[in-house]
């Protein structure tokens, strides 16, 4: 009677052993080694591109992707990226343009890249949004967020500048990654070959809606949030003078002088480019993904913990999907900055 006793016991402990260390997934989800719809090394096909992902937003319906480690356990800390396409893209190309789908295990990453139906982010697509960030929160427990970033290429790093600025995002946000849209802080003049089309030569320059001037007017002005800021552009999408050598931003957390730059050499090109404009020969506006360098510029010793960077990546334009080594450079500067907003709250 002892032994049987003593062998259900022994059974009852595996099996609850077992249930512990079951890996953790978020409701609606499902986890596998190779990401869902990841694109081969070249040539990912236009149904891949397009797709709006697997993940259901209960409250609006609408579909987005959602990367994470397939061993991650429950109450494992984790940063937490929000990752937003630019104008007239989709999620899954801005998935394997900042590839951060790649780097999810080794760096304990969860990432939400989410649609925009019209494929360019306004005040309308807010609440998605915020839905998909209290989603994640939820099912990982806020305390188990070490950091949470904006992530946006293009529109969708000016989309990003302008969340950060609103109630919900302001005191949620540890920092903010501009992918070519944007520079807080002093912007960069733009190439001559940046617009993905040539203007007509006798064709005079059009003004912007008032509403539009009054939008990026606002997007200039320094935000009041405090966050770290990293951005990186093509060196062919900004004029000859490049990148600032100054940061207002940078000025805010009392940061050294830029340092000199440091080369990150890729062998490996990016995934993807755009492919529906290749034929104009635009350089500023990007032209076939490849291998090469990019520099990375750190503003050193900011007060509060805080990141304050330029990634500049040499022969490259607004569109070529980024390499390997230069998405993990940039994924390294997220994870050494101040994080832990949510923690406070």
């Amino acid at each position: 009677m002892n032994k049987i006793f003593f062998s259900l016991f022994a059974l009852l402990l595996v099996g609850s052993a077992s249930a512990q260390n079951q890996p953790f997934r978020f409701a609606g989800t499902t986890c596998t080694t190779t990401p869902y719809l990841h694109c081969p090394d070249s040539e990912c096909s236009s149904p891949t591109v397009i797709n709006q992902g697997n993940v259901v937003e209960m409250k609006t319906r609408r579909t987005y992707f959602l990367d994470y480690p397939c061993d991650l356990q429950k109450g494992e800390k984790v940063t937490f990226i929000l990752s937003l396409h630019g104008g007239g893209s989709y999620g899954n190309w801005t998935r394997h343009y900042f590839p951060l789908l790649d780097y999810t295990t080794k760096h304990r990453l969860v990432v939400a890249t989410p649609n925009a139906p019209t494929r360019a982010w306004s005040e309308a697509d807010d609440e998605y949004l915020k839905n998909i960030v209290n989603f994640v929160i939820e099912q990982v427990g806020k305390e188990n967020i070490k950091a949470f970033w904006l992530a946006g290429h293009s529109q969708g790093g000016m989309t990003s500048n302008r969340l950060i600025r609103t109630e919900f995002f302001k005191d949620k946000v540890d920092g903010f990654l501009s992918l070519s849209g944007g520079r807080i802080g002093g912007n960069p003049g733009r190439g001559a070959t940046f617009a993905p089309t040539a203007a007509p030569a006798a064709a005079p320059a059009t003004a912007p809606a008032p509403a539009m001037s009054a939008a990026m007017a606002a997007l200039r002005e320094l935000p009041t949030a405090d966050f770290s800021f990293i951005y990186t552009t093509g060196i062919r999408e900004v004029d000859d003078k490049g990148v600032p050598e100054t940061s207002e931003w940078a000025k805010k957390y009392a940061c050294g002088p830029r340092r000199a730059p440091v080369e990150i050499v890729d062998a490996k090109a990016g995934y993807i480019y755009d492919s529906s404009r290749l034929n104009l020969l635009r350089p500023g506006w990007g032209l076939l993904p490849a291998p090469g360098k990019a520099h990375a510029l750190v503003f050193p010793d900011c007060q509060d913990g805080r990141v304050v960077a330029d990634v500049v990546r040499l022969d490259k334009g607004h569109t070529e999907g980024l390499e390997p080594k230069v998405t993990e450079e940039l994924i390294k500067l997220m994870l050494s900055a101040k994080g832990g907003k949510l923690q406070q709250k």
